[in-house]
């Protein structure tokens, strides 16, 4: 069995890539509102904690992206004979670029939009000991000069609860 960290992220990236859910969420988005969005296919959402410095050097990850992984973990043993009883953070840091300042502040919010509204479709059972009340945080950061321009993250964390045998 994977580590609890490792599935946790993983049943996230599940959701965001299952029929290209997230890509497709993008484009609904954009096209509701009449803008063209890059969307973010389901091999630009990976499993990795990397900053973008080391993810622009030394893995070369593509923009935009979602990076996700898990935080903390924390058994608190709310049910006293189960092996763990708890909690997992998972966090899905997204990551916007463009030429002008404008382009990734403002696809930046499309993306949360997108991630978010799967989140709200999924609160409840993922299956395994994992559920999801629905509670989620987002901070955005302000744009800085790098990727193709100008790079933009939104960093949304998730409160996962546990309970495994």
């Amino acid at each position: 069995m994977l580590p609890l960290t490792l599935l946790a992220a993983r049943k996230l990236q599940a959701f965001l890539t299952d029929n290209d859910a997230l890509r497709l969420e993008i484009v609904n988005l954009a096209q509701s509102a009449g803008v063209a969005v890059p969307p973010i296919t389901s091999d630009q959402i990976l499993l990795s904690s990397a900053a973008r410095e080391i993810g622009d050097r030394e893995i070369e990850f593509a923009y935009p992206r979602v990076c996700l992984y898990s935080s903390h973990i924390r058994n608190t043993q709310q049910e006293k004979f189960r092996s763990f009883s708890g909690g997992v953070v998972v966090v899905a840091e997204i990551w916007s670029t463009g030429n002008l300042v404008d382009e990734s502040d403002q696809w930046i919010h499309y993306y949360i939009e997108a991630l978010t509204s799967i989140l709200r479709a999924n609160i409840g059972d993922w299956g395994d000991g994992f559920l999801f009340s629905g509670i989620y945080d987002v901070q955005i950061q302000p744009p800085k000069i790098g990727g193709l321009g100008y790079v933009e993250l939104a960093r949304l964390t998730c409160n996962l609860n546990v309970s495994l045998n």
